[in-house]
């Protein structure tokens, strides 16, 4: 292996600095990193001794823009929005229409009850319910040393 020494005085150096300034300022622009970006809202999972809990953090949306699907043991959440101001005026020199959708999915273990699933959406983030099948429960007891 060969040991190579980075000499900023170089022209081959600097021609690839400002190739690599150049890239950067292209794609670490807010104008192309906006719509390069898929946007997949982040998930909260956590457990309790009778339920699953799954949160996803989706402001802006109405619970009308979700749609969930539970196909054997995968449980697919896909949102979908369009917005569109219909304004009589027509005067914009520029406009862009926003418009957003993902999905995402999440297996069931097989604790699951897959039957008893409940959904609300508060505040901006979905919440989902998922029970425990009554065999995959948590039992505790207290065991007594003699």
């Amino acid at each position: 292996m060969t040991l190579v020494k980075f000499n900023s005085d170089n022209k081959k150096n600097n021609s690839l600095s400002n190739f690599n300034n150049a890239f950067d300022s292209i794609f670490n622009d807010t104008f192309f990193s906006d719509r390069l970006m898929t946007r997949v809202p982040a998930a909260n999972i956590s457990e309790t001794a009778d339920r699953y809990h799954v949160e996803l953090a989706a402001p802006g949306l109405k619970k009308e823009d979700f749609k969930l699907k539970l196909e054997r043991d995968v449980l697919t959440i896909a949102a979908e929005q369009a917005n569109q101001n219909d304004e009589v005026e027509r005067s914009y020199a520029k406009r862009e229409f926003s418009y957003s959708s993902f999905v995402r999915a999440f297996t069931l273990p097989e604790s699951a009850n897959a039957e008893g699933i409940e959904a609300k959406y508060i505040d901006g983030v979905l919440c989902i319910d998922i029970p425990k099948r009554e065999e995959a429960k948590m039992v505790t007891r207290q065991i007594e040393i003699k």
